[in-house]
């Protein structure tokens, strides 16, 4: 069918059918794992006893804001947290994070981040890219880190090694720009068994960014003390315009809180305004959103796999998070295939993406996104640093039938920088 509406060569054609045949059994896995997440998040919604009236937001200081408070009684069952902050006032998942940093650490407590260097943003943050804007470091804060073992699992010995003695066991469960996969639950549990037998008191602390769903449990109900995301990816289900989440332990969360807003004040002030509707409706769709987010990611690995080039993680490994990453062998071919995924976009179709410099990252960037919401990584993306071996990273995708042709689109381009070469 797809044939009908983009000029794709017969070759490509063909990849694309045996593609789907051969992810098909993975489909069923994934499709099984929504259906799942999805009864779970009705069950939040029913127990909880959401209605119309939740959903009409307040202005100014936004006391006693009911919808706000069930949004985030609905986020807490859901993810087996104590506590939620669930709000449109973060500004991005690195704003969420740093939010959750500043408000559990005080002057001489060390963080240990046990999953390697983290994502680029991070690192003014935590003030290891030698900024000096106010970052942990610059507060007292120490820092430490634990790289992955060479398969990229993480090192458990390691961990109990420098955890001891730690306030925080910091995990970054997706890759970020690194050539590592994502983390299982079993694996952050994992973790945190380590850190906590030689630090009971250990907070462990997770960034979830692109993991929201792609199981049948959160980090919070497999050892995770707190939590913290983007409405934009994942959880907001491509409905939410904006916004982020922090869950957990109750303490921990009414710490942020204080922090969110101003010390004293904590979770009870932040008007709402019209934004409630979204975020609820965005929060109820996410796992189906998330499932075919999933298709499409196991879809790309495949397709192309098929046609040559090196893309992880494979298309039958479990999924952690939404993201497959293709190794294009040259900035050429990161310009092609994201030329090709911008083209396939509903917005923005006609722009050609460029690499440019990007505040927090030390590369040139290139970034593919013809999205509803500006930034969103649940609608289909492609982006990466130019650097070599000049890999993209793709994730999203609203629905998989439109996800589908932003990819082909993507893979036909290549093919024929290929052809030129």
């Amino acid at each position: 069918m797809i044939e009908q509406f983009y000029d794709l060569s017969r070759p490509l054609l063909d990849a694309d059918e045996r593609a789907l045949a051969l992810c098909r059994e993975q489909f069923a896995r994934l499709e099984e794992i929504k259906e799942y997440n999805q009864l779970k998040m009705l069950k939040a919604f029913t127990d909880c006893r959401v209605g119309g009236s939740h959903l009409v937001g307040t202005t100014g200081y936004g006391m006693d804001d009911a919808g706000r408070g069930k949004l985030e009684e609905v986020f807490a069952v859901l993810t087996g947290s104590e506590a939620a902050l669930f709000r449109h006032n973060f500004m991005s998942g690195t704003h969420t994070l740093s939010v959750a940093l500043f408000g559990v650490l005080r002057p001489g407590d060390r963080m240990v981040a046990v999953t390697g260097r983290p994502y680029d943003t991070l690192a003014g943050v935590i003030g290891i890219d030698g900024t000096h804007y106010g970052n942990l470091m610059e507060f007292g804060v120490q820092y430490d880190e634990v790289d992955l073992l060479a398969d990229g699992t993480p090192d458990l010995a390691g961990i109990a090694r420098k955890c001891r003695g730690a306030k925080m066991c910091y995990i970054q469960r997706s890759r970020g720009y690194a050539a590592r996969p994502a983390l299982s639950l079993e694996q952050i549990e994992a973790v945190s068994r380590a850190a906590k037998a030689v630090q009971p008191d250990i907070i462990v602390m997770v960034d979830n960014c692109y993991g929201e769903f792609t199981q049948k449990q959160e980090p919070t109900q497999r050892g995770a003390d707190l939590m913290a995301g983007s409405l934009i990816k994942n959880p907001g289900g491509g409905i939410a315009p904006t916004g982020g989440y922090i869950a957990g332990r109750a303490d921990l969360v009414e710490l942020c809180a204080h922090r969110l807003s101003a010390p004293g004040v904590g979770g009870e002030i932040g008007c709402t305004l019209d934004m409630l509707r979204g975020m609820y409706l965005g929060l109820y769709y996410a796992p189906g959103v998330v499932c075919e987010a999933l298709k499409t990611s196991v879809y790309a690995a495949c397709l192309f796999e098929l046609l040559g080039y090196a893309a992880t993680p494979a298309y039958g490994a479990q999924r952690n998070d939404i993201i497959t990453s293709v190794e294009t062998g040259s900035p050429e071919g990161m310009v092609a295939l994201c030329g090709g995924v911008q083209a396939g976009s509903p917005v923005d179709s006609f722009a050609a993406p460029e690499p440019g410099d990007m505040p927090g990252y030390e590369d040139p960037v290139i970034m593919a996104a013809g999205a509803f919401t500006m930034g969103s990584s649940i609608e289909l993306s492609a982006d990466g640093p130019l650097r070599a071996p000049y890999t993209v990273y793709m994730q999203g995708g609203l629905n998989f039938a439109a996800a589908r042709a932003g990819v082909l689109l993507g893979a036909d381009r290549m093919l024929r920088l290929r052809r030129s070469e």
